[in-house]
């Protein structure tokens, strides 16, 4: 009985001690505070994560060439922009990672998105958050702190985000 418990763990530590480990690729973890940065809103217009303090801030890194980016953004525009969108506490920007104007806006006008679809070229706002891998989304709560983070589009992961904004946005007064 002994032995074969021995073995079982001994074959099963792997799973347990990948389940700890940090993601490499991902500089930031929940709890941290997400890194400030100013980004484009409009061709004209410039903005700063910290004008959006008060407020739920969900950030989704895709690119338009990406196969599961174009799985999870119809998902993003019905299931969580069309219902959160005239909530005054809650702001979405979607950045096209190493994408231009040229690029993401003809993308957005194309699958009728309406969500702020903004450019992201040379990594700039995507290399404080990770090295690679997309889909990506954070979270960040009215006081800056990251409450969520996730990589890749799985249906699990998105019920998730799902259920974390649900249960935020019904909170904040």
């Amino acid at each position: 009985m002994k032995r074969s418990a021995f073995i079982l763990l001994t074959l099963l530590a792997p799973l347990f001690s990948r389940a700890q480990q940090v993601d490499p690729t991902t500089f930031t973890k929940v709890g941290d505070t997400a890194p400030m940065f100013d980004f484009s809103i409009t061709k004209t217009q410039k903005a700063n994560l910290k004008d959006y303090r008060g407020k739920i801030v969900m950030i989704n890194f895709f690119a338009t060439w990406c196969g599961p980016c174009r799985l999870e953004l119809p998902r993003v525009q019905a299931e969580i922009w069309d219902k959160y969108k005239d909530n005054p506490k809650f702001a979405l920007f979607i950045f096209g990672r190493e994408e231009g104007w040229n690029v993401v806006l003809p993308f957005k006008e194309k699958y009728h998105y309406t969500f702020a679809m903004l450019p992201d070229e040379g990594r700039k706002v995507f290399g404080l958050y990770a090295t690679q891998s997309i889909p990506r989304n954070v979270v960040i709560d009215e006081n800056g702190k990251i409450l969520y983070q996730s990589i890749g589009y799985s249906e699990p992961e998105f019920k998730t985000l799902l259920n974390l904004l649900d249960a935020k946005l019904k909170t904040i007064n």
